[in-house]
């Protein structure tokens, strides 16, 4: 006859090593990093609604960290061999090359997109998805990413960005630039917003 405790459910094994390295790198460098924890897979399939699999190219994300929105990238449809993620910490670059082994995997600098990507893009990137922390860094450092990001893309190109603020990261005024949020996200922790920016 089955125990009691045999009859009983397996506990749902936790995701903690991404967790605890995610927490880890932001006490070293919580500038950096931006988060305690990993995006939330509510905000992280609202930022790859904005991705198109069928437009070619490759699809750019900046600051992958442990995966979450490179997963829902594949999730989407999105082959992973199109996928080029920039990570500038060492730890993630190794966990995501392990994650997404058919991925190009670019330990760089985002803020220098285009020495970092050097190389690294076979040709125009159909869209750019950010996790960076954009409100940690001046205005004129987020502009200059957000223009420099679209020279290495098609036209029209979405550069997809999440924020917890009010206001938007990069200023829906700005020339030649048309910005569109998406509703507030409240299940992601703090709740957030994606803003889709695209030159015109």
């Amino acid at each position: 006859m089955m125990s009691p405790q045999s009859l009983q459910r397996p506990r749902k094994k936790l995701r903690l090593p991404d967790e605890v390295h995610f927490i880890r790198s932001w006490f070293a460098k919580p500038l950096a990093i931006g988060a305690v924890a990993p995006s939330s897979k509510p905000l992280a399939r609202t930022m790859v609604r904005y991705v198109d699999p069928a437009k070619p190219g490759p699809i750019v994300e900046l600051g992958p960290g442990t995966g979450p929105i490179t997963e829902a990238l594949v999730e989407r449809g999105i082959d992973e061999a199109r996928l080029v993620l920039l990570e500038f910490d060492p730890g993630f670059c190794e966990m995501l090359r392990t994650r997404f082994p058919r991925a190009t995997v670019v330990q760089g600098d985002a803020y220098n997109i285009r020495k970092s990507l050097a190389g690294a893009l076979p040709e125009p990137c159909a869209a750019i998805v950010s996790g960076l922390p954009l409100m940690t860094k001046p205005l004129r450092t987020r502009v200059r990413l957000l223009r420099d990001a679209f020279t290495l893309a098609v036209p029209h190109a979405p550069f997809i960005q999440f924020t917890y603020a009010v206001v938007p990261p990069i200023p829906k005024s700005l020339a030649g630039v048309r910005a569109e949020p998406s509703e507030r996200i409240w299940m992601n922790l703090p709740p957030a917003r994606v803003w889709v920016y695209r030159k015109h």
